[in-house]
């Protein structure tokens, strides 16, 4: 995220006076991200914030750093920004929301799913096919979305809201992790269609992109140049899954004995 930006295109920088005055008060002036990973991204130049809102890697609900003012603040409120998000202008008054509710997969434009990890590297292009083979899927606080036991048949990425992975045992929850925007669940179950080994439950109202099995076979033979890539970037956040378990595990052995040998 952090790549090289071009700078501001010049079609953009010619529709309004008040633009040019913000970079010419901003020059100097560097910006910080709070990415969705919980990672701080920066320092940046204007120029290169501008293009990330045009990606829509910045959002109206992104908080940023300007380090003019020592200050953190969302995106609509940062002064050389505002004219970006017209729509947060215009309801500034209106109670904040987390939550986008679009009526079909029209609604999501192919930027968005930059937010979510594994597509951080793709291309416009690839994201604008890639949003054939997904579903929207919105639901409300407390909703459980799959239940521990039941047939999966679908993968899940979280484009907004937070979600927890739980285990009922005994008859009291056991919460083995919560999930935020840009992460992902359920895809063992595109290869095997096997029992869900959790339940996941909505912590608040959340957006999510849901996969079926049946589009992702489709992805695998139609675009089979979109698959590899997905594949890829998957893996890798699964392997890294897979080594903070096993750091876990040889962490609670360790506690273990030395318990056992007092």
């Amino acid at each position: 995220m952090t790549g090289i930006f071009g700078f501001l295109p010049l079609r953009l920088c010619v529709t309004s006076i008040g633009m040019q005055a913000n970079v010419a008060s901003a020059a100097g002036t560097s910006f910080k991200i709070w990415g969705v990973d919980g990672v701080v991204y920066g320092p940046v130049e204007l120029p290169a914030l501008v293009n990330w809102i045009k990606e829509e890697r910045v959002t109206d609900g992104t908080w940023v750093y300007r380090e003019k003012e020592d200050a953190w603040s969302k995106a609509p409120n940062v002064s050389e920004l505002r004219m970006f998000f017209p729509a947060a202008r215009s309801t500034r008054s209106a109670p904040p929301t987390d939550v986008v509710t679009p009526s079909s997969l029209g609604d999501i434009k192919p930027g968005s799913l930059r937010r979510v990890k594994i597509f951080a590297d793709f291309a416009e292009d690839q994201l604008e096919r890639f949003v054939k083979f997904m579903e929207v899927e919105r639901v409300k606080q407390w909703t459980e979305i799959v239940g521990q036991g039941q047939h999966g048949d679908a993968m899940y990425l979280v484009l907004e809201g937070e979600l927890r992975v739980r285990l009922m045992i005994g008859g009291k929850e056991t919460i083995l992790v919560t999930l935020s925007a840009g992460e992902f669940f359920g895809e063992i179950s595109l290869f095997d269609h096997g029992p869900r080994s959790a339940d996941v439950v909505a912590n608040t109202d959340s957006l999510l992109l849901k996969i079926p099995a049946s589009k992702f076979e489709k992805l695998l033979t139609q675009a089979p140049d979109l698959a590899a890539p997905f594949l890829f970037a998957m893996a890798k956040t699964l392997t890294a899954r897979i080594r903070a378990d096993n750091k876990r595990y040889r962490d609670s052995i360790h506690l273990a004995r030395a318990a056992g040998a007092k």
